[in-house]
């Protein structure tokens, strides 16, 4: 699928993964497999923002997957995000959806809204917010109608 596939129908929560279609080297070549992993892994889809200017500058849309956590024991020491134009080249696909009746746990309402936290349920999410702090938070759930499931899972909507 395009950028622009997975901007338009892939729902908050998605695991997405993504390729630029070259082979992957065998683990001996440690810098040529971590030179192909930065252009060929997944994430969740934590967020969308359309495009914006600022100025004489304008921006195209994106979305962003957050790819993995660095840390040790309950502390996470870096996160890695990868943001990507709906101009890249690369190649994606969906992997997984969120399940229906799961609650997306998003920092803040609005449109740059973004996913900290997908909880199987609404209780689970307020109970994960007790332990986190995000003040603005919003609870959202995944509805079996969301808008792009059938198309990206192969079905034609009805």
């Amino acid at each position: 699928m395009s950028a622009h596939t997975i901007f338009n129908n892939a729902p908050i929560g998605s695991i997405i993964a993504w390729s630029d279609g070259t082979p992957q080297p065998p683990a001996r070549f440690r810098k040529k497999l971590a030179a192909w992993q930065s252009s060929n892994s997944r994430g969740r889809l934590i967020r969308k923002q359309g495009g914006r200017g600022a100025g004489n500058v304008s921006l195209s849309a994106s979305f962003t997957l957050h790819e993995v956590d660095y840390g040790a024991g309950c502390v996470i020491a870096t996160r890695v995000h990868r943001t990507f134009s709906l101009e890249s080249k690369l190649h994606f696909t969906v992997v997984e959806t969120p399940a229906i009746g799961s609650v997306r746990v998003l920092d803040r309402p609005g449109d740059d809204a973004e996913l900290v936290h997908l909880a199987t349920n609404e209780a689970d999410a307020q109970e994960w917010l007790t332990r986190h702090g995000y003040p603005h938070a919003v609870l959202e759930e995944v509805t079996a109608d969301e808008a792009g499931t059938d198309i990206i899972k192969g079905r034609t909507a009805a």
